[in-house]
């Protein structure tokens, strides 16, 4: 029996989705809350290494992800010149398995249309435009209200409400964001027939500028700069201003710059961090994902790291008897190091390019895929 019978999941993101899937599948009652009208995804697209790939896979949805992406097993490295000179290119480890592609390209509205029916077909039960206004827990569960007037119990509440978690806040835990001082352009366009892979420019005028296919015929790229003020920006503008960033690179970037046309493809963001200390939870209520931790996609294990974080609570609440203070050390012990040393990853790749340091890019990255090759 699992160490409980009713969950609220909060956030139906990456960890929200996933989370909520495994414990309907164990027999749980999941209510599953977004804010949002519908199913969204903010972002062009999303880049799955293998460990994202073998999580989706025990959710029962890789075939379905397999079909709608674009698996590759290489990394281009690419100089800022006027030919786009590939000076490497590396054979990317399989994390996730060697029955597994090393990565695949999704666009992101597509993945969460699919974990959102995956979540449906097991019995969890969504509710579009309804988010929390209070909780209130004791020794054996959590009474929460909600903005449209309605209430209920849970034996437990899991916020997984991206960076500006609601439930962090609502039970006392304070964590300072920060921007990593870049801000990246992303845009959603065709895939020209030469790109079957994700190349990166490190250097130019801009600090990284590559691409990722995501289907059959599409592809999102993207351009970091030294972060903006960009918010009243017109759609019109942006499109202009990452066209004009990407004429700095070539190779494929002339072909993919050709197909920038539609200013509603492009979107900018800054990069933010933070890691919320041990532990994630305060008595029932535990946060996971961008709640918990976020990193910039330098090595693309944000939402893989979310992924993990639903894997292993889930896991633990089906193994368990009770949610108690074992449980949650061992998420502790199986979570906290491994999402941390991500963090950091993605944080020094920002810092050696912003301090104009040639680091050791290649080998870090291989650092990071070594570790989230094992389970954990």
């Amino acid at each position: 029996m699992p160490a409980v019978r009713t969950v609220l999941v909060i956030g139906a993101g990456l960890a929200g989705t996933a989370c909520a899937i495994r414990l309907a599948q164990a027999g749980v009652v999941v209510d599953l809350v977004d804010k949002q009208s519908d199913v969204t995804a903010l972002g062009s697209g999303i880049t799955l290494q293998g460990n994202a790939l073998r999580a989706l896979r025990e959710l029962g949805v890789w075939e379905q992800v397999d079909k709608h992406g674009y698996s590759y097993d290489s990394l281009g490295l690419r100089a800022p010149d006027p030919n786009g000179t590939l000076i490497a290119e590396l054979d990317e480890m399989r994390t996730g398995g060697t029955d597994l592609p090393a990565t695949a390209g999704m666009y992101r509205p597509d993945l969460a249309r699919i974990l959102t029916d995956r979540a449906v077909e097991v019995g969890v039960r969504p509710r579009w435009s309804v988010a929390p206004v209070a909780l209130a827990q004791d020794d054996d569960g959590v009474d929460v209200e909600f903005n449209d007037g309605s209430a209920g119990r849970f034996d437990l509440v899991v916020g997984a409400d991206g960076v500006r978690s609601w439930t962090r806040q609502a039970i006392g835990i304070e964590v300072q964001t920060t921007s990593t001082g870049m801000g990246i352009w992303r845009v959603f366009t065709r895939r020209p027939e030469s790109v079957t892979r994700t190349d990166l420019y490190y250097g130019g005028p801009s600090y990284i500028a590559g691409y990722c296919p995501t289907g059959p015929d599409t592809l999102y790229a993207y351009i970091v700069e030294k972060a903006q003020d960009r918010v009243s920006t017109t759609p019109e503008e942006k499109l202009s201003v990452i066209r004009d960033l990407a004429t700095a690179y070539h190779g494929p970037w002339d072909e993919i710059r050709d197909l920038i046309t539609d200013p509603a493809t492009v979107n900018y963001t800054w990069f933010e961090t933070h890691v919320v200390p041990a532990p994630w939870n305060r008595g029932r209520v535990v946060i996971i994902g961008d709640a918990a931790h976020v990193c910039p996609p330098t090595v693309a294990q944000g939402g893989a790291q979310a992924l993990e974080d639903a894997l292993v609570l889930t896991e633990l609440l089906c193994d368990r008897e009770a949610v108690d203070d074992d449980l949650w050390q061992t998420f502790m012990d199986r979570r906290f190091a491994r999402a941390a040393e991500v963090v950091e990853a993605s944080l020094q790749i920002g810092r050696w390019m912003q301090d104009g340091v040639r680091g050791d890019v290649p080998g870090l990255m291989h650092r990071v895929a070594s570790l989230v090759q094992q389970r954990p």
